[in-house]
């Protein structure tokens, strides 16, 4: 689903970006509720960025990727979380493309989610490249999504994955009440 965002661009810049786990539903700009092999998902386009919220049974977990007031935590390069019965993956990184490059992906990813039946994709108003997006799916007993922020002023585009499934037994066990995450 491709959706013209109704707001002005928040995120301005990559380095702008926090990362959260178990944060409340934000307000949200266009959303996308999806039933998964019993997982419920729903993909959340915001004015600086996106959020997940996956149910499944009675584990919860929610992830942000925004411009978060008084977040101190940037976006990072990978985390590896266990957190009650799931194991959380997250990895992002930054790709810089010249002007051409970056048009050129743009369309191809606008393209690819928003033709995609779990795809979610929301362009900022002013430019056609400055887009948020998101493609999730189901993949035996884990839950996968992809993100793709794009900052053309810049010629930068932020891509995370994420990566939720049940922990096997043998994984070690850490205390993440601190962060507030999923659980």
């Amino acid at each position: 689903m491709l959706t013209t965002l109704k707001t002005s661009y928040t995120d301005t810049r990559a380095a702008d970006l926090a990362w959260a786990l178990g944060r409340e539903p934000l307000p949200a700009l266009a959303t996308l509720d999806l039933e998964l092999g019993g997982a419920k998902l729903q993909l959340r386009l915001l004015g600086a960025s996106h959020q997940v919220l996956l149910e499944e049974g009675r584990s919860s977990c929610s992830e942000t990727v925004a411009c978060i007031a008084g977040s101190s935590t940037p976006l990072p390069l990978g985390v590896a979380e266990r957190v009650g019965d799931w194991e959380y993956e997250f990895a992002a990184r930054v790709e810089v493309l010249s002007p051409g490059s970056f048009a050129g992906r743009a369309q191809e990813l606008l393209a690819l989610v928003s033709d995609h039946p779990h795809g979610l994709a929301g362009v900022f108003p002013g430019d056609p490249h400055a887009f948020t997006a998101l493609l999730a799916q189901r993949h035996e007993d884990q839950v996968h999504w992809r993100t793709w922020h794009a900052y053309p002023q810049d010629g930068q585009l932020v891509a995370t994955r994420t990566r939720v499934g049940r922990s096997g037994s043998n994984a070690p066990s850490r205390d993440h009440r601190q962060f507030h995450t999923c659980g």
